[in-house]
């Protein structure tokens, strides 16, 4: 995964020495190259896995180290470029005030010195791209991902379970047993019933957009390679607890009515 470390660079774009010490001579600032990194992922690929594994970084890499402004701009240019926009991208890198010493963004810098590594599936999909299978599947193949309860998709058979993965802001993930046919605010109320977690403080997001409580599931095509962010808030604090029909002020009156009311003496 990529990140951000600390050196310092002059006005002219060369790099100069951390403050501990340590050399960084990696030379000037380089035009950003045309030429798209190539690589193998470890396993075959398909595109949704690669969205998956890049929006993953982008939530997380801003973080823990950087300039979340930098971050933006190199998101930006990493999107032009594999565009084949380049000259946006270059043009984005050049409004960040951002340096290229390679010439490459997977390895970058900011004005302040900070160093951003970007990594090589941010910028382009591997050699072992695979595509996906077809959402139209009949069902007749008993190999075809139609039954598979793995997946959550518009193409289920109305009502039909399948199993949602959800990533916890907790940094927990799970799969939660749905129908296609759900709403998300029902969805909700099945998180809590297995893990306890009030509906109320949960917020559901998929691909970077909040998901309303009336939203169906079908409605969102989500496959297996996909995980929905749900964000857990604190509940608000409990109210507290009072007599039905008596607020303070009239106990009180009360309490002043009793104390004050004369006794009767009788002969």
């Amino acid at each position: 995964m990529g990140g951000c470390v600390g050196s310092h660079h002059d006005s002219s774009g060369s790099l100069n020495e951390n403050s501990d010490g340590t050399g960084v001579a990696l030379g000037r600032n380089q035009p950003l190259k045309r030429e798209r990194p190539k690589w193998k992922s470890d396993y075959p690929m398909t595109e949704g896995q690669l969205r998956s594994k890049r929006d993953e970084f982008w939530d997380t890499a801003p973080a823990f180290e950087g300039r979340k402004e930098i971050w933006d701009a190199l998101r930006a240019a990493a999107s032009a470029f594999e565009s084949n926009d380049h000259l946006l991208a270059q043009a984005i890198l050049d409004g960040a005030s951002i340096t290229l010493p390679h010439g490459a963004l997977t390895e970058c810098y900011d004005e302040l010195g900070n160093r951003y590594q970007l990594p090589v599936y941010c910028l382009s999909p591997p050699v072992n791209m695979i595509e996906e299978r077809s959402e139209e599947l009949d069902g007749s193949d008993p190999d075809s991902g139609a039954a598979d309860p793995s997946t959550c998709s518009g193409s289920d058979t109305a009502g039909g379970e399948c199993q949602l993965r959800l990533r916890l802001s907790t940094g927990r993930d799970l799969r939660l047993a749905v129908r296609s046919t759900d709403t998300v605010g029902m969805m909700k109320r099945r998180l809590q019933s297995h893990e306890g977690v009030p509906a109320s403080t949960q917020r559901w997001f998929f691909s970077g957009r909040p998901l309303t409580d009336r939203l169906r599931l079908d409605q969102l095509n989500i496959s297996r390679d996909y995980v929905v962010q749900v964000i857990l808030s604190q509940p608000p604090p409990p109210e507290p607890e009072s007599t039905p029909g008596l607020t303070p002020e009239a106990t009180g009156s009360v309490a002043v009515e009793m104390v004050l009311e004369p006794m009767r003496v009788e002969n």
